[in-house]
């Protein structure tokens, strides 16, 4: 959180991300809405999901809608047809295709690559959050079938850096 709040401070009067289109699939979480709101700060335009259908925090959820910022999850959500819905509604911008994923789990990236390969071309890389959905990418690039560059952010020298701030 202190990285994310620094960010903040140094460049949301620049906008850095200006052009970004990003659809996240990750736990909806105080956390992580302060990941979006810091997003949408340094210009990204952000579409959220949760990666699982009962770790939402309805009240984090709610306060993101409530800043604008378009966001599919609730704590609860029934099956995998409404999951994987709230996920598909993440993927379509008013100003164009996204160009940025984050996911947690691996979800997301498979939805893409499988329902809306179209989109594929236009993003510019993956951040994957867990060891299951880097094994995943793993498969999938052994495969032929990866087409984006993905990081594991688990395992980048950046992350234990912010981490441990």
């Amino acid at each position: 959180m202190p990285g994310l709040m620094r960010m903040w401070e140094m460049y949301s009067a620049s906008k850095p991300l200006k052009g970004a289109r990003i659809a996240g699939c990750l736990h909806m979480t105080v956390e992580t809405a302060v990941l979006i709101e810091t997003l949408v700060a340094l210009g990204a335009e952000v579409q959220w999901s949760s990666c699982n259908i009962f770790s939402t925090q309805d009240h984090a959820a709610a306060a993101i809608a409530k800043a604008g910022i378009p966001v599919f999850a609730w704590k609860g959500e029934t099956d995998e047809e409404e999951y994987l819905g709230c996920i598909e509604q993440t993927l379509h911008f008013k100003d164009g295709p996204l160009n940025m994923i984050l996911d947690d789990g691996g979800d997301l990236t498979n939805l893409i690559h499988t329902k809306y390969p179209q989109l594929l071309s236009g993003i510019r890389g993956i951040s994957e959050e867990t060891t299951a959905g880097v094994h995943t990418l793993y498969k999938m690039m052994a495969n032929g079938i990866l087409k984006v560059p993905a990081i594991h952010v688990n395992d980048s020298v950046t992350k234990s850096k912010f981490d441990n701030l």
